[in-house]
């Protein structure tokens, strides 16, 4: 039977934490104190914490981040949430309890989405629009961040020019599709046969599946190529671009070979990490909000499952994202 958040004590909450790097089973769902919000922050209620990958790789050692938390674990995952405001630190002008927010909070180092209750600096957040429901909400700002600066950052995208995704109907992928689109874009990705519809709907021109097409062979002169599997893939793809294209790798472990493949082809190529920008999400909001922009969740699970939803998200291939419902518990 689940239980609703307003029946938990208001003093204790339920948090994820992790004493160790390794498998999802080293996840564990711990009582803790609520914490109160300092100068510029805010207390959240937090109903959506979503899952990336950079979660299930740093919880097994991997990366920059687990390298810089090694020495302080226990350690509470998750850079996305959404939720309600319930209380507010000195300084904090821009929100008050009630307001729904979401934001990408505690990158690099911080974490702690995965709870029923978390810190946020006010200036990380932004409102959610009122066609999104915050379960939902919880899922975007990581992968839509990553998605828009990508594009309009790094790849100065612009409308009428050609970009191929790959990955297409993933986390970061399924938004970046619509996105492309949005601006004006020729939008083709690549994708499993299963997802074919998925993107179609999604309005994507031309969906390549990659088990039975070789996109290097489909794609030719192409502006934009958003590189969201790395490795090989990536410096395949160089291929495709045309004179003045532009690939960005988003695979930080291959990014640096990548990039140099394409140096060493006279090709634009770069690497990119994601940061916190709430103008960005307030745009992204309004695609939202205008109904241009639809986040599409996979499952859901609650607090207690985090170890089965970590599990399938290191499997891959999850269409669209998967989030945590902070405010069920299973029993």
């Amino acid at each position: 039977m689940d239980t609703p958040i307003d029946q938990q004590p208001e003093t204790s909450m339920k948090t994820v934490v992790y004493h160790q790097f390794g498998e999802s089973d080293v996840l564990q769902v711990v009582s803790s104190d609520i914490p109160s919000p300092q100068d510029g922050e805010v207390l959240i209620r937090v109903h959506g914490a979503g899952l990336n990958p950079i979660d299930w790789k740093t919880r097994k050692g991997f990366g920059f981040v687990a390298q810089q938390i090694e020495s302080s674990l226990p350690w509470t995952p998750g850079y996305d949430v959404a939720g309600e405001v319930v209380a507010i630190g000195s300084g904090v002008t821009t929100l008050a309890p009630g307001d729904r927010v979401m934001g990408m909070v505690g990158f690099p180092l911080g974490g702690g989405a995965y709870s029923e209750y978390a810190l946020a600096r006010a200036d990380e957040l932004a409102m959610v629009p009122e066609e999104l429901d915050l379960v939902t909400a919880g899922a975007l700002p990581l992968a839509a961040l990553t998605a828009w600066q990508a594009l309009f950052e790094v790849a100065e995208l612009e409308p009428g020019q050609k970009i191929l995704v790959h990955a297409g109907a993933g986390g970061v992928g399924h938004l970046a599709v619509q996105f492309a689109l949005a601006r004006g874009a020729h939008v083709i990705a690549t994708a499993s046969s299963g997802n074919r519809d998925f993107l179609a709907e999604l309005g994507v021109h031309e969906v390549i599946d990659y088990h039975s097409t070789d996109f290097a062979d489909e794609c030719f002169g192409l502006d934009v190529v958003l590189d969201l599997v790395g490795g090989d893939t990536g410096k395949r793809s160089l291929r495709t671009l045309g004179d003045n294209g532009t690939l960005v790798t988003i695979p930080t472990v291959t990014a640096d070979e990548v990039v140099s493949a394409a140096e060493a082809q006279g090709l634009r190529a770069h690497g990119m990490t994601v940061r916190p920008d709430v103008f960005h999400l307030d745009e992204i909001a309004e695609l939202i909000e205008d109904g241009d922009v639809k986040v599409h969740i996979e499952q859901a699970f609650a607090l207690d499952q985090v170890a089965q939803a970590h599990q399938l998200l290191e499997g891959g291939h999850v269409r669209g994202k998967l989030v945590l419902d902070c405010s069920q518990l299973t029993d």
